[in-house]
């Protein structure tokens, strides 16, 4: 069995495959500070409710854009899962070629669904990832990331109003019937959800106009069905595309060490 794990700025997503068939999918709150012991318990609790155990777990890949939790996280597998934990970064193959200016500057998570776009689904892609912020990024035919744009997230845009505003009230983001409201709370529904089925339409087509290629435009993200399901722009929805993406970095990785282990022995 192989251990998945994306930590982003809002939340921990875990992920537990069984050879090919993801078995399990769990998510925990980043913004907590918690102790190696009590993310190596929870990683055993989430094995349990996967009907599985440390024993079973062959290997733990790992993308994170939160360095300072890294210590304990990592120290939390290690203690409970009795493994090394694979980080995805400098020296780990990802089959993804970065051709960003600096492309130590682009995070692992937008590396990581790249990966997966491209290997689910091939290219030339542009993944839509509606997270803490909303990334696009572009992948070209032969697998180059090669533009990126990041956007507020919906989230984060929603918690600015009620937190920036005295009285707006806290709000489920969902969309209303109509852009036509006369409450508050549909009102602010509205503009989040109609504003960003717009915004992304927006820039989804603009990458297209510019490039002059067509693509295929593939979403993920908690809050990205919403706008999948309003829009005909965004071809693919795939909830599992970051833990796909760390699959396919893991296959890579192993297959290059043994590859390594080979020309060495």
């Amino acid at each position: 069995m192989l251990i998945v794990i994306d930590i982003g700025n809002t939340n921990i997503t875990i992920g537990i495959y069984k050879d090919d068939k993801l078995i399990g999918n769990y998510r925990l709150t980043t913004k907590m500070k918690r102790t190696s012991d009590e993310y190596g318990f929870m990683i055993l609790n989430f094995l349990s409710a996967s009907k599985a155990s440390a024993d079973d777990i062959k290997d733990v890949i790992i993308s994170s854009v939160v360095p300072k939790i890294m210590h304990s996280f990592l120290n939390g597998i290690r203690k409970y899962m009795h493994k090394e934990p694979i980080v995805v970064g400098p020296g780990i193959r990802t089959g993804i070629s970065v051709k960003a200016e600096n492309p130590k500057a682009v995070g692992a998570d937008r590396i990581v669904d790249a990966a997966g776009a491209y290997y689910e689904y091939g290219g030339p892609c542009l993944v839509v990832d509606f997270g803490t912020a909303t990334t696009y990024d572009y992948v070209d035919a032969n697998g180059n990331f090669e533009f990126g744009v990041i956007a507020l997230g919906i989230e984060t845009s929603a918690q600015a109003m009620w937190t920036q505003a005295a009285k707006l009230p806290e709000i489920e983001i969902k969309k209303p019937k109509t852009i036509l409201n006369k409450t508050t709370t549909t009102s602010m529904q509205a503009g989040l959800v109609y504003g960003y089925i717009g915004q992304s339409e927006y820039i989804i087509k603009q990458f297209k106009k510019e490039l002059g290629v067509d693509m295929k435009v593939i979403a993920t993200g908690g809050l990205g069905k919403i706008i999948y399901k309003n829009t005909d722009e965004i071809d693919i929805y795939d909830r599992d595309l970051t833990f796909k993406g760390l699959k396919h970095i893991y296959e890579k990785y192993t297959n290059e060490k043994k590859r390594l282990e080979t020309k060495i022995g």
